[in-house]
């Protein structure tokens, strides 16, 4: 599954520590989704939608 998660971070100025603080999950669990290793759980993909304030098909899309 590939996201747009580093670049939004990036727009935003979030840290993958601040982003797993306000979703729930370490830091590491964000690496991983974020480098492609590990998709997410939908209720995880839905926390980082809305600290986003996107939708999660705005974020993550399915890997053609």
């Amino acid at each position: 599954m590939k996201n747009r998660m580093r670049e939004l971070r990036g727009e935003r100025g979030i840290s993958q520590a601040e982003l797993g603080g306000r979703v729930g999950v370490s830091r590491q669990a964000i690496n991983l989704v974020e480098n492609g290793k590990h998709d997410p759980s939908l209720s995880l993909a839905f926390a980082i939608a809305r600290v986003f304030g996107l939708r999660v098909d705005e974020i993550f899309t399915e890997e053609q």
